[in-house]
């Protein structure tokens, strides 16, 4: 760690400046802004704990789902990014043993040094997560000590943007920086985070957030062996080909929408077991087609169509993958949209079921197919049914885009999106 007075100097001069320039894809003038946001989480910490000597500055990124949409479970292979979102945190070490941490706009939480086990009473909370990560990093042989933390955001929660594996990340990040001698990768840290969401936070997700957020950049992920999937890193410029990325809000929440959302792998499995599997992965798609009239009998014809869903898909992230490293834009925008369709009518997970009333992302997903008139692409982004659709834009329609999608959606339902460059970093 280096002296708060030091770190408030740096976060004024060019060669930092530069440096934020470089992390968030912006301009100088923008890169002040982020220095600000440095700024005030340092403030946070001593409002919160009192004044400290020494201090040090995080980020992780928040991340966005390019291809493969809801091949993950299925162990399948997927495209995503880092994206120029991200959270934030001042860390200093104070002499108890205790973690004390301060989410804005959040209660602050204290987790005790010499009690990391699961608390079934915090699942689904923030202090899960904060145990879990320091109970992953004391289990690597990380002789922990006390912190404090103070942390701030600019990844709307909800949004798609996963959130939840900026937390995860950055945490991980804090712990891998401060306490091992020796560091942990991007994929061991991508894995921790996982692991901690699922057995703390009690949430049985993937690793593709985790991954993307951890890595930076962009990447291609094949999860045929899930423990240690296949991760490589690709070069994707967007300005190159004219294109912007934006993330757009239908204005519809997740709220209540679980049983929709674990529909989806259960019926995909449910699908893979007519063929003795427990994943679409392991099929054989030649043989799933010729067992067609069985299968049927033992399931209902919506896990047949997302299982179809899955073979085209999985196939589909692949060639995403190799479009991107060959810099054939021409090709990954017809590969977006195709995989649009297959979600919509196959996947089946832009409208929850039954609804007729509110159809946001369908709404959503209609309303820039005929702004673009054909260009571009536009698809569901991440898990579906509601929350965000993603639309990589020409640059010279994306104001008009941008306009005639607000006018109908509201002020700001739009985010413009740059692909950062490296993941969970410390800073300074």
């Amino acid at each position: 760690m280096i002296t708060v007075n030091e770190i408030k100097e740096r976060l004024n001069k060019r060669e930092t400046l530069g440096r934020l320039a470089w992390l968030y894809c912006c301009d100088e003038t923008e890169s002040r802004k982020h220095a600000e946001r440095y700024l005030h989480v340092l403030n946070m910490l001593d409002e919160e704990y009192g004044e400290h000597e020494t201090a040090a500055l995080f980020s992780a990124s928040g991340r966005t789902e390019i291809g493969g949409n809801h091949t993950d479970h299925q162990h399948g292979c997927a495209v995503a990014a880092a994206i120029n979102m991200d959270m934030i945190a001042a860390v200093s070490f104070n002499n108890q043993r205790m973690i004390r941490m301060k989410s804005e706009g959040y209660e602050p939480c204290t987790v005790s040094l010499d009690d990391l086990d699961i608390h079934t009473e915090e699942t689904g909370t923030s202090i899960s997560i904060l145990r879990g990560i320091a109970h992953a990093f004391a289990k690597k042989g990380a002789v922990l000590s006390g912190l404090d933390l103070c942390i701030t955001s600019n990844v709307p929660g909800g949004s798609g943007i996963s959130s939840s594996a900026a937390f995860e990340v950055l945490l991980s990040t804090i712990f891998n920086e401060l306490f091992m001698e020796e560091k942990a990768d991007y994929i061991e840290l991508a894995k921790i985070s996982q692991n901690v969401e699922n057995e703390y936070f009690g949430k049985p997700c993937g690793l593709l957030d985790q991954m993307a957020s951890a890595a930076g950049g962009v990447i291609r992920i094949d999860f045929r062996d899930p423990k240690n999937p296949d991760v490589r890193k690709l070069e994707m410029n967007l300005k190159d080909a004219d294109l912007a990325m934006v993330i757009v809000n239908s204005g519809a929440d997740h709220a209540d929408l679980t049983d929709e959302y674990a529909a989806v792998p259960y019926e995909c499995s449910l699908a893979a077991k007519q063929c003795g599997e427990n994943y679409l992965r392991d099929v054989d798609e030649e043989v799933f087609m010729m067992k067609l009239p069985e299968i049927r009998k033992n399931c209902p014809d919506r896990a047949v169509l997302r299982a179809i869903h899955f073979f085209n898909e999985n196939r589909r992230a692949a060639e995403e993958a190799d479009a991107i490293a060959d810099h054939d834009y021409v090709r990954f925008l017809e590969l977006v949209n195709d995989s649009s369709h297959s979600s919509w009518e196959y996947l089946q997970n832009i409208t929850p079921a039954g609804a007729i009333k509110e159809q946001a992302v369908a709404f959503t997903i209609a309303l820039i197919r005929q702004i673009l008139k054909g260009e571009g692409a536009v698809r569901v982004h991440g898990g579906g049914f509601a929350g965000t659709v993603q639309a990589f834009v020409p640059v010279n329609m994306l104001d008009e885009m941008i306009e005639k999608t607000e006018n109908v959606l509201g002020k700001g339902s739009c985010h413009i999106m740059a692909i950062r460059p490296v993941g969970g970093i410390r800073v300074l």
